[in-house]
This record gives C-alpha cells, structure tokens and sequence, in this order.
C-alpha cells in the first residue's frame, strides 16, 4: 500500500538545485507524507478483491431473483395475453359470421328487388308495346277511314263534275241548237 519512492535521490537533486540538506529532507519528508496521506484516502475508499467478489455475488443473486420474477411474471402476463388472444379470435368469428349473415341477407334483398324491378319494367314496357300497338291500329283505320271517304268523295266530286259538264253540255247545245 506504500508508493516506493528514492526519496535520497530527491534529496540530492534538491540540493543540486539550491535547496539546503536540512530543507530539502523537510521538503522530501513533506511529500512523502502528502503521498501516505493521498493513499490512505484512495485506499479507503476501495474495496478489497475478497469484498469486491462478495458484492459481486450478492448483486448477481439479486440479478437471479429479479430473473427468477421476470420469468414469472412473463409466463402470467403472457398465458393472460393469450387468453384475451383466444377471446378476441373468438368474438372475431363471431362477428364475422354475423357480417357474412348481414351480407347474405342484404344480397337477397337486392336481388329480390331487383327482380321486381326487372319484372315492373318488362310489364310497363309491355303495356307501352299494348297501347302502342293499340294506336298504331287506331291510327290505320283512321287512315283507312279517310282512304275511304277520300275515294267516296272523289267519286262524287267526279259525278257532280261529270254532271256538271254534261249539263253545261246539254245547255250549250241547246243555245246552240237554239241559234242555229
């Protein structure tokens, strides 16, 4: 625990440099001290090997038991993660299986709708193709009608100007006759 030191070597160069015999013994005997007194403070504040290796075993059984807990409370917490694990798997089926339900019935909603739609679509058209066809039929014997009429007074517009021709005829040849 000692600093070897050559403290007469120390002396004879504070004497080469101008110190006494008397004052540089003083000095070497000073620092020597000074040196005793720093180790001594740096050696109580340091631990022996023996101490050092019973803290270590003393913090390393601390470490083992915090280990110990920390696998015990890893193995709870983890079977309790997997406990809520498998509950949430399950109301996720769950809920699955009612939207897949909810899906179905929405599909047949529209499909059913849609097939009343199609069917009140191909009946308005087949009504439009009825009254369609209806007109059409009204419209032709409209027009057969004033085909008819048409001709009839054709027929007499030609008879009353046949007639009339013959008359002017028959009038003309008897001022005709008349004259002559």
């Amino acid at each position: 625990r000692r600093v070897f030191l050559d403290t007469h070597a120390l002396v004879c160069l504070l004497e080469e440099n101008g110190f006494t015999t008397q004052q540089s013994e003083v000095v070497v005997s000073a620092l020597v001290k000074i040196m005793d007194t720093n180790l001594d403070m740096i050696y109580k504040d340091m631990v022996t090997k023996v101490q050092q290796e019973i803290a270590l075993q003393q913090v390393m059984s601390h470490i083992g038991g915090v280990k110990k807990d920390m696998i015990i409370l890893e193995k709870s917490e983890f079977s309790a993660l997997r406990s809520e694990n498998e509950k949430i798997k399950l109301e996720l089926q769950q809920i699955k299986k009612q939207v897949m339900d909810e899906i179905t019935k929405v599909r047949a909603d529209n499909k059913l709708n849609l097939n009343l739609e199609k069917s009140r679509v191909k009946e308005l058209h087949a009504q439009q193709d009825r009254a369609l066809t209806q007109t059409d039929r009204k419209i032709d014997t409209e027009v057969a009608d004033l085909k008819t009429m048409l001709e009839s007074h054709k027929l007499d517009n030609i008879k009353y100007l046949a007639g009339s021709i013959f008359t002017c005829l028959t009038v003309a040849l008897g001022f005709y006759r008349l004259w002559i």
